[in-house]
């Protein structure tokens, strides 16, 4: 399957464009299951530092990545037992689990620590843009820190816009709840932040309460 299946020509022409500027340590704009994203490849440090000066992100903040399938996260955080029944019944979807990080990551995706919060995106744009770039990609909201995160390419701040090196202008996102954020640890689950997937789903497909 290509990287831009199921996408029109013209969406799958900018999608390969995007992705050549990720792979060429770019930092873009690009469109997610909620909001607009920032994007870079989680394996470029050169390219994530970039995001984080243009997103204006205060130090100590991590950044959460999204992949194409299980395969791309597994190569930036472990899996335990949970966290795969957890990745099986609620991906793709908005449940970002965030999990032992696996060695090797840059500090600004893990605040210095030993996560990383990770998920297999819903959007079939974001999802063809991780394939075609061959990796998993930072997914914090495209906006500057304290300000709205958008929901179409025109609502970008001007001044973060003239920061980036590619827009991919997908249509406007659906907006809405973010993603809901769970620590998986072991056999233990975490609720961080609620959002999209209810409690009730995340009991069932876990198995254990949610703490």
């Amino acid at each position: 399957m290509s990287a831009g299946a199921g996408l029109d020509a013209a969406l799958a022409s900018r999608v390969a464009e995007a992705a050549d500027t990720l792979r060429r340590g770019g930092v873009i704009a690009y469109p997610t299951e909620t909001f607009y994203g920032l994007g870079a490849l989680a394996s470029d440090g050169a390219a994530v530092e970039r995001l984080v000066s243009a997103k204006e992100r205060p130090d100590g903040k991590p950044l959460p990545l999204l992949g194409a399938d299980l395969a791309q996260l597994e190569a930036v955080a472990s899996f335990s037992p949970l966290a795969r029944r957890l990745a099986g019944a609620c991906w793709p979807g908005p449940l970002t689990l965030v999990l032992p990080a696996r060695p090797g990551l840059h500090p600004a995706i893990t605040a210095g620590g030993a996560t990383v919060g990770v998920r297999v995106t819903s959007s079939q744009v974001a999802a063809a843009l991780a394939r075609a770039a061959g990796g998993a990609l930072v997914a914090t909201s495209a906006n500057r820190s304290g300000q709205p995160p958008p929901t179409a390419i025109d609502l970008l701040d001007p001044a973060l816009r003239a920061r980036l090196d590619f827009l991919l202008d997908g249509g406007a996102t659906p907006g809405g709840a973010p993603s809901t954020v769970v620590a998986v640890d072991g056999e233990r689950l975490a609720l961080l932040r609620a959002g999209a997937v209810p409690l009730e789903a995340l009991r069932a497909a876990a198995g254990v309460e949610v703490e």
